[in-house]
């Protein structure tokens, strides 16, 4: 928002492994921290990873001293850790950290939530009924696949969501509530894969989550369709629980 058309129009290429689009404008070290954090939030850059300016160099084609003020800047969002005099690493995956994450997300989320059904219109109810569909096609064949979570599923999964509050008339809010879906998306990731790998009991059904959560919605039932977004997301938390099989607290 804010761009003229000349300035939409310096928008080019397409940069680093993962295709974030950048812009002519845009500093190298607003690139590599735009490039890398995309990269640790989809697990591109896996939890523990050792980052060494000289991969990343190759990698991303930009220089050193970009490079170290970019993860820098992640470290203050808790994304990589500064490791003294031994360069950085992707932060470890830390059950604590997901579970206060969750819990701050799980109650803006209620509060837009409700906000979004009191206030949405026609046309916010028919983003409701696309976003459920393209969801609905994309849980059934991550179902059927069993393997991990793929960037297109990730993708109709941000939408989902984002739509459900989109009527919440409260900038600030969807734009606290953005932060902390990124912030718990490589969490998500893990969990959800490990939960389509399991078999009888264990293995758990988020299409029939997502189905819930938009009926309650289109129903304008505010309190089910709170219950269901904060069961929806605790789910993932005690799926990680309990299949703990990633790096937790780094030891001093």
């Amino acid at each position: 928002m804010g761009m003229n058309l000349l300035a939409q129009a310096d928008m080019i290429a397409t940069a680093g492994s993962n295709g974030v689009s950048v812009s002519k404008h845009e500093s190298m070290t607003q690139r590599a921290y735009r490039i890398i954090r995309a990269d640790i939030i989809s697990g591109a850059r896996p939890p523990g990873e050792r980052l060494r300016i000289e991969m990343l160099k190759t990698i991303y084609d930009i220089g050193p001293t970009p490079l170290r003020e970019a993860l820098q800047k992640l470290s203050t969002e808790g994304l990589v850790l500064a490791l003294e005099k031994r360069g950085f690493m992707v932060s470890p995956l830390d059950l604590d950290e997901f579970s206060d994450l969750n819990i701050a997300r799980i109650e803006i989320e209620k509060v837009a939530l409700t906000r979004s059904i009191a206030l949405g219109d026609s046309q916010w109810e028919s983003r409701v009924v696309a976003a459920t569909y393209l969801m609905n096609k994309e849980d059934a064949a991550l179902l059927a696949s069993g393997n991990g979570v793929s960037d297109v599923w990730e993708a109709a999964n941000a939408e989902f969501h984002a739509t459900m509050i989109a009527a919440c008339g409260s900038k600030w809010l969807l734009q606290m509530r953005d932060h902390l879906q990124d912030m718990c998306e490589r969490y998500r990731r893990s969990s959800i894969s490990q939960s389509i790998r399991k078999t009888g009991d264990g293995k758990r059904d988020v299409g029939k989550e997502h189905a819930a959560i938009s009926n309650a919605v289109l129903a304008r039932d505010a309190g089910l369709a709170c219950q269901l977004t904060e069961s929806h997301y605790m789910k993932t938390l005690d799926r990680l629980k309990r299949d703990l099989k990633m790096v937790t607290k780094p030891k001093p």
